[in-house]
């Protein structure tokens, strides 16, 4: 572009997009005109709203294929199924209106601009049956279907899903200059040709550079490795899938189901290897619950994992969304939580462009919205990991530009309509999986807040006021867990499964519920903010306030006596469901807590006390870890439990403390300490300790050293629990 003549040639010259003009796909497609293919590729785009620059031509693939544009299904007069898919504007449509949408398969909402979350992929024998047109399935089938009018050649029209090219996300300090990228001519399809390879623009800011399939390790031996996966399960390849949709999907829905089951039914060399190996893989845990499966033999699963181990290292080669499908799904086997394997998939996913918000991208909007279900998925793989192995996150709040999880962002239907359990499990499930996200957003600020090197050493340095520091970055994260277990749906609550289902057998499969992992999850998190406060009222011990001390205690005794409780309560269509990888650490936690309770009372009787609660407890886990109801997870559980206890007997005698002085006068404000006074913040001016508690937002309670472990008849929060033996004082 020309410098202006007005302008001092010493004057900087900002460098402008070049305009997109007509001209040849670089990548043609075998056998298909190139006129044809650059039409059927351009009937892909960008919705209008989104890219007013991209101008589109109304229904040109029908008008090459010499079909009559398919109306939308409906009252609608958006125009036909493929220009609606795709945010054209269409020949039969002159004025669009706002869109009905399907919500929770019950209500509808009205969404200006919006496009189906729909999947490429429906067989066309769907087509033949026009009744099923006025059915969300019918509806949702059509419109995947006609998403591949052309065949593969609009598939190019994905990002992260490509057949025969993968993406490398060019970020800004790269040897590409973004500023030179837009020099670039590109073509209608956003690409453009380079010695390298080929540039794919996303959007004005972001840019991709597309490589061969085929130039990669390990590319000539895809079919088969898929071939010898298929051939260690055959014949119950489907069998299994049936399984993992069953029953890990509703709660971990990282997969496009429709999508997943008609390539299946077409064959299995559609396939990824590790994403197919990894599927079969984790179904296999069920496989004694399967009644027709349990009398078999079972595969081989030392060969698979063989398999998918190989396969999945030459599939980072050439990184896809499927990839990170398959790593994912991998860590969640009971022996797959490791930290390396997290590492190297959170790089992956940063190759792929995860971590960016893909709002305005022009890719199809199922795709974004599996983009962002990856994403987040990936994100709580960072954040457990980083718990359950101590380990530094690699997922930082300054490089995470994800939006949050929407209705929108899952695929419209994914339930069989004649089977309404079926339904009613698909939407708990994206709750759950909506609800571990936002639960996984405190975690991270946990362990940001308590748990860097930075803030350990804030921390350590504060001295004698770090229990009041710690006590003061505790209060606004416990506001949000207690913010978050307040908004759970009735759906969510793990009494209104325990009272409304039957528990699971293996003649109704589909009533297993996964919600088990979510509450685990939360009670690990609160475990995690009272271990930080508990250390450091035993770090400087003589620095605080007894009543401090007493009712930080009674609340850290508070949260333990609910998790077991909760863990008590939890049924064989909790254990025999999918637990979140996590799990195994995160029921292991709650015995370290104990532990640690036990470690750091200040007298005998409430070591006794902790001593019992954790044979309790372990008790409570033996049982729940007979074959076939979690026996993984709860083992590991015992083990930690039995080397934490083995450690506490190396502790010397405590000193006998009676109840009447060992027990804070809860009525009579307690002695202010010099501290009150001097601790800046929210203390300067001094007040009582039930006042500065209160600030703190611990919630008081009583002494309860002689109470013995409940089984409640109803499940309620931390809050609730610390309000009933508050009114034992």
């Amino acid at each position: 572009m020309a410098p202006s003549p007005s302008v001092q040639r010493t004057a900087p010259i900002a460098i402008a997009p070049k305009p997109s003009r007509t001209g040849p796909a670089p990548h043609r497609q075998p056998g298909v005109p190139a006129g044809l293919e650059a039409d059927l590729q351009t009937g892909v785009t960008p919705e209008p709203k989104s890219f007013p620059g991209s101008p589109v031509s109304a229904c040109r693939p029908h008008r090459f294929l010499g079909t009559v544009c398919p109306p939308m299904p409906g009252d609608d007069d958006d125009g036909c199924v493929p220009c609606q898919l795709n945010g054209a504007d269409c020949c039969i449509s002159a004025s669009p209106r706002p869109r009905k949408r399907k919500l929770n398969g019950n209500s509808s909402v009205h969404e200006a601009g919006s496009s189906k979350r729909s999947s490429p992929g429906m067989p066309a024998r769907r087509l033949q049956h026009h009744s099923n047109l006025s059915s969300p399935a019918g509806s949702s089938s059509f419109l995947e279907e006609m998403a591949n009018v052309g065949g593969p050649t609009l598939l190019k029209r994905t990002l992260g899903l490509q057949n025969d090219r993968y993406s490398q996300y060019i970020g800004p300090t790269t040897d590409f200059e973004p500023s030179l990228i837009n020099l670039s001519t590109f073509d209608p399809q956003d690409e453009s040709l380079l010695s390298r390879g080929t540039l794919r623009k996303v959007s004005d800011d972001e840019t991709f550079l597309m490589l061969p399939d085929h130039a990669t390790p390990g590319f000539e031996h895809m079919i088969e490795d898929v071939d010898a996966i298929e051939a260690v399960v055959a014949p119950h390849g489907r069998k299994l899938i049936d399984i993992y949709f069953e029953v890990v999907h509703p709660a971990f829905p990282i997969v496009q189901k429709h999508v997943f089951l008609e390539k299946h039914d077409r064959s299995h060399r559609e396939f990824s290897p590790p994403i197919l190996a990894a599927v079969y893989i984790l179904a296999i845990n069920w496989w004694e619950q399967c009644e027709t499966l349990s009398r078999l033999p079972r595969p081989d699963v030392r060969e698979l994992e063989r398999l998918v181990r190989s396969t999945l290292q030459d599939a980072m080669n050439r990184p896809k969304l499927s990839t990170i499908q398959a790593g994912l799904l991998l860590s969640q086997r009971p022996e797959g939580d490791q930290w390396a394997p997290t590492a190297q998939l959170v790089a992956v996913g940063q190759e792929l462009g995860l971590h960016l918000d893909c709002s305005g991208w022009k890719i199809p909007p199922w795709e974004k919205g599996l983009r962002r279900r990856l994403a987040w998925a990936l994100y709580m793989q960072d954040k457990w990991g980083a718990l359950v192995h101590g380990r530094p996150s690699h997922i930082f709040s300054s490089n995470w530009a994800v939006r949050a999880l929407s209705a929108n962002d899952f695929p419209d239907v994914e339930w069989d309509e004649n089977n309404p359990d079926d339904r009613q499990d698909i939407e708990q499930g994206r709750q759950l999986f909506t609800r571990a996200v936002q639960l996984s957003e405190i975690l991270a600020e946990i362990l940001d807040t308590f748990y860097t090197l930075e803030s350990t050493n804030t921390i350590s340095h504060a001295g004698s006021q770090a229990t009041h520091l710690v006590l003061s970055m505790a209060k606004p994260v416990q506001l949000k867990l207690k913010e978050w277990y307040g908004g759970l749906p009735a759906s969510l609550r793990l009494e209104s499964y325990s009272t409304s289902s039957p528990p699971a057998t293996q003649a109704s499969p589909s009533r297993w519920s996964s919600i088990g992992y979510l509450h685990l999850a939360y009670f690990a998190t609160e475990i995690t903010l009272h271990r930080r406060i508990i250390r450091a009222l035993t770090s400087n011990p003589s620095s605080v306030d007894p009543y401090i001390q007493h009712i930080c205690r009674s609340a850290a005794k508070a949260r333990l006596i609910s998790a077991m409780d909760f863990v008590n309560r939890l049924t064989p269509g909790h254990l025999r469901s999918f637990w979140y990888f996590a799990s195994k650490a995160n029921f292991a936690l709650i015995g370290t807590f104990g532990s640690l309770l036990w470690a750091t009372s200040p007298g005998r009787e409430e070591a006794d006390w902790y001593r019992r609660r954790l044979a309790e407890y372990r008790w409570t886990l033996s049982v729940s870890s007979k074959p076939g109801g979690g026996k993984s997870f709860t083992e590991f559980a015992m083990t930690m439990l039995d080397i934490s206890t083995g450690l506490l007997k190396q502790l010397p005698e405590k000193p006998s403390i009676s109840r009447s002085v060992s027990q804070v006068d809860m009525a009579a404000p307690p002695v202010p300490s010099p501290l009150h006074a001097s601790f800046p913040g929210s203390f300067s001016g001094g007040g009582t300790g039930r006042s500065m508690l209160d600030r703190f937002g611990i919630m008081a309670s009583s002494d309860f050293s002689g109470a013995q472990s409940p089984v409640s008849a109803e499940y309620t929060s931390d809050d609730e629990v610390d309000d009933r033996y508050a009114t034992r004082a």
